[in-house]
């Protein structure tokens, strides 16, 4: 290992070669092949961790939704036991129209169906917060992973680019790397 690094280190050890090819012995290979072979690697192995980080993001994220389901189906579970209560209230509302019904039968039907319409607008109100709130949960989950996925790509990729080329084949890969995200945001966007 210390001569690998030594051959990095002193360039008096590399002979001046007359011609140009690629080395396919990997302990005898010069930079640049060096360079190409980890762009490669970097290039197909980012997508691995990415994946597994991700998946990590869509588990927590389902949870959170699935959560957020189940409050909404127990608010919605609310609603009906309120239903209920209303139907009954409704029940003796009408029971006692009946007795009353010389003297107020406009006044009771009106009141019926006020906490009727009162009802069903509360049951549309919970209905219309729990889709909603599962949408809101699902555009932030993906709009975080993303927003992750791509941190975590330009960071991997810039601290292997910083720490493996020289400042000229640096700023050409830079260069080139800006373009293909300028044009993977243009895509996306």
């Amino acid at each position: 290992m210390k001569n690998l690094t030594d051959s990095f280190v002193s360039l008096d050890y590399w002979p001046f070669a007359g011609s140009f090819g690629f080395n396919t012995d990997i302990l005898a290979t010069n930079p640049i092949n060096l360079t190409v072979v980890l762009g490669v690697l970097i290039f197909f192995g980012k997508g691995v961790c990415a994946s597994c980080l991700l998946s990590d993001l869509l588990d927590n994220r389902k949870q959170r939704i699935l959560n957020t389901i189940r409050n909404s189906e127990e608010l919605c579970g609310g609603a009906v036991e309120q239903l209920e209560k209303a139907r009954a209230r409704l029940r003796k509302v009408e029971m006692e129209a009946d007795e009353f019904r010389v003297n107020g039968y406009s006044e009771i039907e009106r009141e019926k169906l006020n906490l009727i319409n009162s009802t069903y607008k509360t049951l549309e109100q919970l209905e219309n917060y729990k889709n909603e709130t599962i949408q809101f949960e699902q555009q932030s989950a993906i709009n975080e992973v993303r927003q992750q996925v791509f941190q975590q790509a330009l960071e991997g990729a810039l601290g292997t680019l910083t720490s493996c080329l020289n400042n000229e084949l640096h700023l050409r890969t830079i260069s080139a790397n800006i373009g293909m995200f300028g044009t993977m945001k243009e895509i996306i966007d």
